[in-house]
């Protein structure tokens, strides 16, 4: 009986707690490795929060994780389910429903490629469709991941300027040894630090 009441209150409290449906986009950056960990700590939250978590990997993200090592709740999409899903006309459309269940998409990592896509309109995976669609209204939160010769390019900072005019929050890099063996700028911010800058949009969304 004490343990049927536990449930039932600790069911209670859940049903008090806001809901937070957060979506992380991943792409091709080795710190992309840092998936796992990142969402370790973001459901920390669920002290607070329901949080609930999907995440949309591009082809080449996938590279760097497995999806086995992630929570049983964490749904992974990848872009062969946006055309899965739509058969006829009235189906649903996979990167609208994504954008309309998210109170925030966090992109940890952006890489150089994706970035450039985004920052020039090309919607050619579902991670960029989503984007292309995203509601302005939302917070996006992206985290620029690269080589150091490839962050000191002047079409980095043109790229990373234009989705911070758009209102998108970039969480910037860090300056350290990257995994290819350079030491300089271009690496994916500390998951710390991604965390707390994740937090106040948690607590306003």
């Amino acid at each position: 009986e004490q343990t049927y009441k536990k449930k039932k209150t600790n069911k209670q409290e859940a049903e008090m707690k806001p809901q937070k449906n957060i979506l992380i986009g991943v792409t091709g950056s080795v710190a992309t490795i840092k998936l796992p960990l990142l969402i370790e700590k973001i459901l920390e939250f669920e002290e607070d929060y329901v949080i609930n978590i999907k995440v949309i990997t591009t082809e080449h993200a996938r590279h760097f994780f497995e999806s086995t090592l992630l929570p049983a709740k964490v749904k992974v999409l990848i872009d062969a389910a946006e055309w899965s899903m739509w058969q006829k006309r009235g189906d649903s459309v996979l990167h609208i429903d994504l954008g309309k269940w998210a109170d925030i998409f966090l992109i940890a990592p952006l890489s150089a490629n994706s970035l450039a896509k985004i920052s020039t309109g090309i919607c050619d995976n579902l991670l960029t469709c989503v984007v292309r669609a995203w509601d302005l209204h939302k917070p996006l939160l992206f985290c620029p991941a690269m080589n150091t010769r490839m962050y000191d390019h002047p079409l980095t900072y043109e790229q990373i300027s234009k989705l911070r005019s758009w209102g998108y929050t970039e969480i910037p890099c860090i300056s350290k040894m990257l995994m290819c063996g350079d030491s300089g700028n271009g690496a994916m911010a500390e998951v710390t630090t991604i965390v707390e800058r994740l937090k106040p949009f948690l607590e306003n969304s």
